[in-house]
């Protein structure tokens, strides 16, 4: 299951490669990307651990940029 959000107030590229690289170590996810030119990221993951792999990934993006929120693009 693929799933695509808009990171709203992305503003560092190198929080952005930090966000990418521990969505991907997140347990059920397949891929992540985040593009911080389009300020998208995809998911790439199980369909029965989204709603988890959705929830780890709000708390690194807080994480990483506090300002950033994460929208269903």
């Amino acid at each position: 299951m693929k799933k695509k959000f808009i990171l709203e107030g992305l503003d560092c590229a190198n929080c952005a490669a930090k966000m990418e690289k521990a969505i991907n170590e997140l347990d059920g996810v397949k891929e992540a990307t985040v593009n911080f030119m389009t300020t998208k990221l995809a998911i790439d993951g199980e369909d029965e651990k989204m709603p988890t792999i959705i929830a780890e990934a709000e708390k690194i993006v807080k994480k990483n940029e506090p300002d950033t929120t994460m929208k269903k693009a």
